[in-house]
């Protein structure tokens, strides 16, 4: 006997709001928290801003907006690979010595040894393999917590990279500034705004379109439950007036800017990952080990293998966000890199990611950091200093954390396991099966005790 799962509800339905959050699987309520948290953040500054300086709010200017992109990008790359360190239950606390080690020898190459900029590029992303490489060995095949590993290479890099520079500042040619202060081009027609920015944005509408489309057609071929149609179509439309407003504001600044190249980097990088993570073996691996390290060596996953691979990959973030950050500053400095670690784990573990591993998302960990950095923008706005905006970025971890931690300890569903749950689920039924296919565990949800 066959059952059609697929259930049509007609009217409205007060339930049916919170499956726009996830409770079918399209999505998760987590994520959408966290947006909702930072559009309050962003709301509240520019009121603050607006009774502050009078007719005009600081915060939604696209001035302001730019500068934030410019000023953090470097940050949330750092959090798109520390987000896959800490769901495999590990640490990295290098990363800022890693970016300033790399940002060093790259700009002395280019100022020393007369490397062409792209070159140096290669050679930077070349170096943090290296790096990653000997960080992902001790963890991995020795067996040295990635704490301590991670530690160790704080200090080691740290000295290093104040060794080979002489405490010096090193300049970076014109070319490769461009890579942490270039802009899209513009394309000469008569219009107010950059045109190849707003194509970046009805470009992000359409692939809003298409992802919605795609999942119900795979909901409906599974025979899951699908929201109703207009719950899809408000969702997709209040995605789409945030991209298109974005996109509007980035596309209206001042004179010779547009969206930036680091955030054209970051948006890039945001994709590859968030398939990778989401849609590729390697990806179920790393949420497999985070979650049951035994059970996934059981089921065949080359533990070690992830370890190394994921702490590789960290170090060539850290090499990224290091190269664009000294490309922005148009010099490599002696204090670069300083506290990179703390924002970039900060920024995941407020973007939903667990504590015990298992659990975490890109684009959580990208909201996050988004959090980080309009509060960091905001205060600086409103004239606080930085010791005020130190106790409040760290107020606001602890909350996001402790949260999550007391919900769960009172014996109430934990928010993030909840909604993780809810992930996997859309996971397992959008997966076909394959006979000649060695499948794995699923990982032990860790928040919500199941």
């Amino acid at each position: 006997m066959t059952t059609d799962l697929t259930t049509t509800k007609r009217g409205f339905h007060f339930g049916d709001i919170r499956k726009m959050f996830g409770s079918n699987g399209t999505s998760t309520l987590r994520q959408f928290g966290i947006l909702g948290s930072l559009i309050v953040i962003i709301v509240l500054f520019e009121i603050f801003t607006l009774l502050r300086n009078g007719p005009n709010g600081a915060t939604l200017t696209p001035g302001n907006v730019i500068n934030v992109i410019n000023q953090y990008s470097f940050i949330l790359i750092l959090a798109i690979g520390m987000v896959m360190v800490i769901i495999m239950g590990h640490i990295d606390l290098s990363v800022g010595s890693v970016a300033a080690f790399t940002g060093i020898i790259v700009a002395k190459s280019m100022a020393e040894w007369n490397l062409p900029w792209p070159l140096a590029i290669v050679l930077g992303l070349g170096v943090g393999a290296l790096v990653g490489a000997w960080q992902g060995f001790w963890v991995a095949y020795v067996g040295v917590p990635a704490f301590i590993v991670t530690l160790a290479g704080m200090l080691f890099f740290r000295g290093a990279q104040q060794w080979i520079g002489d405490a010096q500042t090193i300049p970076v040619p014109k070319g490769f500034q461009y890579i942490g202060t270039g802009y899209l081009p513009e394309v000469g027609l008569p219009l107010p705004f950059n045109v190849p920015t707003m194509i970046l944005a009805l470009l992000g509408v359409a692939w809003l379109i298409f992802w919605e489309i795609r999942t119900r057609r795979i909901q409906h071929k599974m025979g899951s439950e699908s929201a109703p149609v207009w719950v899809s179509t408000v969702k997709v439309v209040l995605l789409s007036i945030v991209v298109l407003a974005a996109g509007w504001m980035f596309a209206t600044g001042r004179p010779g800017t547009s969206f930036p190249v680091p955030g054209i980097i970051l948006l890039a990088l945001v994709i590859i990952y968030s398939f990778v993570t989401r849609n590729t073996v390697f990806g179920r691996h790393i949420y497999a080990v985070g979650g049951n390290r035994q059970a996934a060596r059981l089921s065949g996953v080359k533990d070690r293998w992830v370890d190394f691979f994921v702490m590789m990959n960290m170090s060539v973030m850290a090499a990224l966000a290091g190269m664009i950050f000294v490309a922005r500053s148009q010099a490599s400095g002696p204090n670069d890199g300083t506290g990179w670690e703390l924002d970039a784990i900060a920024s995941v573990f407020i973007g939903g990611a667990a504590v015990a591993g298992g659990i975490g998302t890109v684009i959580g960990s990208i909201i996050g950091g988004l959090v980080m950095a309009f509060l960091n923008n905001g205060l600086a706005l409103l004239g606080q200093g930085a010791d005020v905006v130190s106790m409040i970025k760290g107020l606001v971890l602890l909350i996001a954390v402790g949260i999550d931690v007391w919900n769960k300890q009172q014996g109430r569903p934990s928010i993030i396991g909840f909604m993780t749950r809810r992930f996997r689920q859309q996971e397992a039924a959008t997966e076909t099966f394959e006979p000649n296919k060695t499948y794995q565990a699923p990982p032990v949800d860790k928040t919500s005790g199941k």
